[in-house]
């Protein structure tokens, strides 16, 4: 997790990101009320003894979304990076060597780099784990098609890590129109047991459809969530592990509480949840929870002396 320094509404997102929203006071109070959420939420996860490793931002570099990692890296169990596509150009400027020298001083193996970022160079993006939704047990990938979700990149993908992609469009109304959601983490998380999903934004039923018969085959419970929770990132979730290999639900509270007790209780049957305020981060930045967290799949060296 990348603790901010600078962070505000970024003007380079806002044009397909439909999600933020500027507030009327200055940038340097945004920033701190950002830190806040920022510190509780780490403090929450730490709580219940999940390891997180903060990373501060680099004031000079500008980065106003650099609380967002998962868009620009992911980690897995093989031991390769990804680094991928920024449709922002300013967010490009958060991508740094010196987290792989950090992991690394921790004990994880990093064994290569899957390092798509040339296809800025066409304007072709693919945004991490915000883009691609995995379901690491099977092996299967869901990906969003977007501005932000090229498909020929995300196949490329695919085909590098061998895993299976599911591919479809999801859209959020704006104005009156359907326009395709920015990330594919904002309509669906995949967890062991379970999927957290806006059905209803996958307006093509055969894509729909699609997507349900992949997520039931693998045994997954789907919980289904509307349009107006998704607005509230309902879908922005990310299950982890804390103390004796307990899993929850990490989710914002604006999040848990548009939830029904219903989905609670579906929830509940395979985890607890975590949840803590993050209206600022929301608001100003277009992003939750799931977003704020790059979750690290390396393998890991034994303990060190």
């Amino acid at each position: 997790m990348v603790r901010p320094v600078r962070f505000r509404m970024n003007e380079e997102t806002a044009v397909n990101n439909y999600f933020q929203e500027d507030l009327d006071i200055k940038n340097k109070t945004i920033n701190l009320m950002a830190q806040g959420e920022f510190d509780d939420f780490v403090a929450a996860l730490r709580a219940k003894g999940v390891e997180v490793i903060v990373v501060d931002d680099i004031f000079e570099r500008d980065t106003p979304d650099s609380i967002f990692p998962n868009n620009w890296i992911s980690f897995h169990a093989n031991g390769i990076v990804g680094l991928y596509p920024m449709f922002a150009e300013n967010r490009r400027r958060e991508r740094r060597e010196d987290i792989l020298d950090i992991l690394e001083e921790k004990g994880f193996e990093i064994e290569g780099v899957m390092d798509y970022t040339s296809a800025e160079e066409e304007e072709l993006f693919l945004e991490g784990t915000g883009s691609i939704v995995m379901d690491r047990e099977h092996q299967k990938a869901y990906c969003a098609l977007s501005p932000r979700a090229d498909e020929g990149l995300f196949i490329e993908f695919c085909e590098d890590m061998e895993c299976m992609p599911v591919i479809f469009t999801a859209y959020q109304s704006v104005d009156g129109i359907r326009m395709p959601i920015y990330h594919t983490n904002v309509m669906m998380c995949i967890a062991e047991s379970f999927a957290v999903i806006c059905l209803d934004s996958i307006d093509d039923k055969k894509e729909r459809k699609n997507v349900v018969d992949h997520l039931r085959n693998d045994g997954k419970e789907i919980i289904a969530i509307t349009e107006i929770q998704e607005q509230h990132f309902a879908g922005n979730m990310l299950q982890v592990i804390g103390a004796d290999e307990k899993r929850y639900l990490v989710m914002s509270s604006a999040a848990f509480n548009s939830l029904t007790s219903e989905q609670r209780k579906a929830i509940h049957k395979y985890c607890e949840i975590i949840h803590s305020p993050l209206d600022t981060i929301e608001t100003c930045g277009g992003g939750s929870a799931r977003c704020m967290m790059a979750e690290v799949f390396l393998p890991r060296h034994h303990a060190r002396i």
